[in-house]
């Protein structure tokens, strides 16, 4: 399942991922929330704090993900994926030389500091 994370800045498209995630979630509420957003701010800042394991993703739940890479390549700002998981960090990490824009790992416990870097490309000061 996944749901809007409601304290997420303006700008940002953040989601929380818990339990199983299915394309249906993909289709009724992160492309409807993430189009909105390029719609209005022509460019995507985007967080995805993953509160579940990856396998629980469905296939089609990958495709609908991959498809939205895909639809906004070129408004893709900033990216913060949210997880204690250190492979999902070190890929995420390596996949953002990839990637346009910028992309970053951010662990659970900072989750507001992921918030502020996808508003507007700073961190919190430690």
């Amino acid at each position: 399942m996944i749901k809007i994370i409601p304290e997420a800045p303006e700008n940002v498209a953040a989601f929380n991922a818990t339990g199983e995630v299915t394309k249906e979630d993909f289709e009724q509420l992160v492309i409807p929330r993430v189009q909105q957003k390029v719609d209005q701010y022509g460019e995507l800042n985007y967080l995805l704090y993953l509160d579940t394991d990856l396998d629980k993703f469905t296939m089609g739940a990958w495709i609908e993900d991959a498809l939205l890479g895909v639809k906004n390549f070129t408004k893709w700002n900033r990216t913060a994926i949210v997880t204690d998981k250190e492979g999902v960090q070190n890929f995420t990490d390596a996949f953002s030389v990839l990637m346009p824009g910028e992309c970053k790992s951010f662990p659970k416990e900072n989750l507001y500091n992921a918030l502020y870097w996808c508003t507007n490309g700073n961190e919190v000061e430690a």
